[in-house]
């Protein structure tokens, strides 16, 4: 199983990048798919997940109404557009696989697999 995200970079305050989390070895309509970020020295965050049904995403409370999380099970492909981004959301970002229920999408012990990370940097 692999998962390759990509898509990060260096983008000003206010700006927008999508990030691209390709699986391999898995079907993505058979998990719960999420994001997480993580900054060195910290645990990783939660961000968001859409449920292997494709029903209505979760976001953490810091990054609703800005980040959508979809997907391509076509592709098997999960993206994640990030929209009036800020200086705070300078991270690591992480695409991670689960069969947890929603109220554990929240916890990266109930992930089997991560991605390699992409580095996001907002610019003030």
């Amino acid at each position: 199983v692999q998962l390759q995200a990509s898509g990060g970079g260096l983008v000003q305050a206010g700006g927008s990048l999508r990030l691209s989390c390709a699986a391999s070895g898995l079907t993505i309509r058979t998990y719960t798919m999420s994001w997480f970020r993580q900054i060195p020295g910290k645990e990783r965050e939660f961000v968001a997940g859409i449920a292997w049904s494709g029903g209505t995403p979760d976001y953490s409370g810091s990054v609703k109404g800005r980040y959508i999380i979809s997907r391509d099970t076509a592709k098997n492909m999960v993206y994640l557009q990030m929209n009036s981004l800020k200086p705070e959301d300078t991270a690591v970002y992480y695409c991670g696989a689960t069969k947890g229920v929603r109220s554990s999408w929240s916890d990266p012990q109930m992930y089997y697999y991560w991605g390699q990370g992409t580095l996001v940097t907002v610019s003030s």
